[in-house]
């Protein structure tokens, strides 16, 4: 991927989306809030007994909150994904995701072909993904690995070692360049901080030779802050000692959040925008060519007509999956309301003859 000379740059304002996937238990959604220092997602409510059957299924969510960095201000948008990797068979939750970061393409595609541009448009395309990679000590699993592999042209994806404390730093030392291992062995191209010997001063290079050498990132995160010699500290207490989030000889949070939200924002969006997407584009004007008209030029009003067309069909499927769960729903609850009244009449029935009995002793 070529490289941005504007890491450093500074913006009085800007908009930044990051979505975040990994199985529950991984600590995703406490990363989150440890993150942008606020409740941005709601811990997942544990399913009774009866209902650990049950598949869900993956869900998209994306959450806005203002962030401010190094007198910076963010209009961040989280992209959670609660439901992914819980699921027997996960090719669903693969698609949906991929579905969501095309959706975005899609849209601002649409909107660069029409004549008159909506001066309201939001530019909803993801910038980073942050995977979160259970911690099993052992390696990547095959789902970790084709995740990653099949989103990658689409998003610059960052592995993350969640609860990264449940190592020993000798584990975690060993953790880490398995799962590099495995990412050069599956020629997996995940954003690795790349720099320009030619092109990038000697601090930069410096800097991205340090993070590129912490990969995966090995992060803790609090919700919580402790009182540690006078000072407010966010960490976590065990038995035999605690861990602080903030400090880098604890977890790579720090270092994981000031690249993502400061030095290396400014290029993971040039190449989301510059590569990813262009990529994308091209590649669907040529299907479009090869399937419509080929061995001609598609007309932007017919590109955005068709662009609005997809659109169309997805809401009338997710319409449809909709009116399907109301009606699951509602068929649940007159069968419930049939059993109840039963119940109700076989009571009855009961205290029927009881008094009948009663009335008979005397």
């Amino acid at each position: 991927m070529p490289i941005s000379g504007r890491r450093r740059n500074k913006v009085k304002g800007v908009q930044f989306t990051i979505m975040v996937v990994g199985a529950s238990g991984t600590g995703r959604t406490t990363f989150v809030n440890t993150l942008c220092e606020s409740d941005v997602l709601a811990h997942k409510d544990i399913a009774p007994p009866e209902e650990a059957h049950i598949e869900t299924g993956i869900k998209i969510k994306p959450a806005n909150v203002e962030l401010e960095e190094d007198g910076i201000r963010i209009a961040l948008t989280v992209v959670d994904t609660p439901g992914f990797g819980d699921n027997i068979d996960n090719e669903d939750s693969f698609q949906e995701i991929m579905t969501y970061l095309e959706r975005q393409y899609d849209d601002i595609l649409a909107e660069q072909s029409r004549i008159k541009r909506n001066p309201r448009f939001r530019d909803n395309r993801v910038h980073a993904l942050l995977y979160f990679i259970p911690p099993t000590g052992h390696a990547l699993r095959e789902m970790d690995i084709e995740l990653m592999r099949r989103l990658s042209p689409r998003v610059n994806v960052i592995p993350v070692i969640g609860k990264a404390d449940s190592l020993t730093p000798r584990e975690l030392k060993a953790f880490k360049k398995r799962i590099m291992e495995d990412i050069d062995h599956y020629e997996i191209p995940i954003y690795n901080f790349p720099y320009d010997v030619e092109e990038d001063d000697e601090e930069t290079i410096a800097d991205n030779m340090e993070l590129r050498a912490l990969l995966p990132f090995a992060v803790v995160g609090s919700e919580e802050e402790l009182e540690i010699d006078g000072e407010p500290v966010r960490a976590r207490i065990y038995p035999w000692g605690v861990v602080e989030v903030d400090n880098p000889h604890h977890s790579d949070f720090v270092r994981l959040r000031g690249a993502i939200l400061g030095s290396h924002l400014n290029d993971l969006k040039s190449l989301t925008e510059d590569v990813l997407y262009e990529t994308y584009r091209t590649e669907k004007l040529s299907r479009s060519v090869d399937s419509n008209i080929r061995d001609s030029q598609i007309l932007p009003h017919e590109l955005a007509n068709q662009s609005v067309r997809i659109k169309e069909e997805q809401l009338r499927r997710e319409e449809e999956k909709l009116r399907e769960i109301e009606l699951r729903v509602q068929r649940e609850i007159n069968e419930k309301r049939q059993e109840l009244l039963a119940k109700e009449a076989a009571l009855r029935n009961l205290e029927s003859r009881i008094t009948s009995q009663a009335g008979n002793s005397f």
